[in-house]
């Protein structure tokens, strides 16, 4: 397994010069607003969306200032948006740490994620980052309408394949695949290239959303919960294909369980069973690896650098992780 901080390396300086431009992009005149993002700030995760933001920049042509305003403003409207689905979803938690509703109630986290919102903005108006600014509004329009989507279809249980990768394309790659086609963008380089490179992200997005959805049936105990998108009553493609490859009557009795588990832990039980059995995890490990292929296909039409490498290997992070 690679690990993060030697793929970090060549981009590590760059790296630490954007976590303190970040933390300055949250900075406020309210007491209350600078303690909640300094509990933000503190709980950042291992950076991966800036780290596609910058070398995908490098790849394009090299990190400027425009590229840490970008990478500032995937993390600001990101951030923002995790902050409102704590609230939406009543989670009183993030990566293991109360979330910002948990600590400080809705009304505030509500707050906080609208001031975040308008941050990012200011900071592309005010440098004139119109280009940055569409790239990343786009993703986050494709994130509010991914969920709606996924919302309709769970209440209806009619979620075919094809709908599925709508969902995650909307939910998780449009985000990976903004970060990418903004580094290349704040690098000046042609729209043909951005395209490239937004295409690139979005097969990676979707690639990391089906190892996501694997990892709900697998460990348990002290590991990753199992089935918990089951609970949620979320149709993921392992589920998809297990269905789609039973009879009708163990299909409806599938259907039925799923919505109406109660959060038994046996019925739950079952129905990680009933995926298993049905080849459900070995097909969206196949299809996880041909988005991976697919990403580095587009990758490859790049020559040999130092920039291309970094992102074959935080690819192979994103989807060869165990958790």
């Amino acid at each position: 397994m690679l690990n993060i901080n030697e793929i970090k390396k060549p981009i590590a300086s760059e790296i630490d010069v954007f976590e303190e431009k970040f933390k300055a992009s949250m900075r406020s005149s309210v007491p209350l607003l600078d303690r909640i993002t300094h509990y933000i700030v503190k709980r950042k995760g291992k950076q991966i969306r800036p780290m596609f933001v910058f070398f995908a920049a490098k790849l394009a042509g090299g990190i400027n200032e425009a590229t840490y305003r970008g990478a500032a403003l995937v993390e600001l409207l990101h951030t923002a948006t995790l902050v409102h689905d704590d609230v939406v979803d009543n989670s009183y938690q993030r990566r293991g740490f109360f979330s910002i509703n948990a600590l400080w109630k809705n009304k505030i986290a509500v707050l906080v994620g609208d001031y975040l919102l308008s941050k990012g903005l200011l900071l592309s108006i005010d440098n004139g980052d119109f280009k940055l600014l569409k790239i990343v509004s786009e993703a986050v329009k494709q994130m509010s309408e991914g969920e709606l989507l996924q919302v309709e279809k769970v209440r209806r249980m009619d979620i075919s394949e094809d709908v599925y990768y709508d969902v995650i394309r909307q939910k998780t790659a449009s985000l990976i695949a903004s970060c990418c086609a903004c580094g290349a963008a704040s690098a000046g380089d042609d729209d043909e290239t951005i395209e490239k490179m937004r295409l690139f992200g979005e097969k990676i997005g979707i690639a990391f959303q089906i190892k996501d959805d694997m990892f709900d049936f697998g460990t348990d105990d002290v590991g990753k919960p199992l089935g918990i998108d089951i609970k949620e009553k979320k149709v993921t493609l392992p589920l998809i294909y297990a269905l789609n490859n039973a009879d009708k009557s163990e299909k409806r009795k599938m259907i039925d369980l799923v919505k109406n588990h109660n959060d038994d832990s046996k019925k739950i039980a079952q129905i990680i069973s009933f995926v298993k059995e049905k080849g459900g995890l070995q097909y969206a490990d196949t299809q996880m690896k041909r988005f991976t292929e697919d990403a580095f296909a587009i990758l490859n039409t790049f020559p040999p650098s130092e920039a291309r490498t970094g992102l074959e290997q935080l690819v192979r992070y994103t989807t060869e992780r165990d958790k």
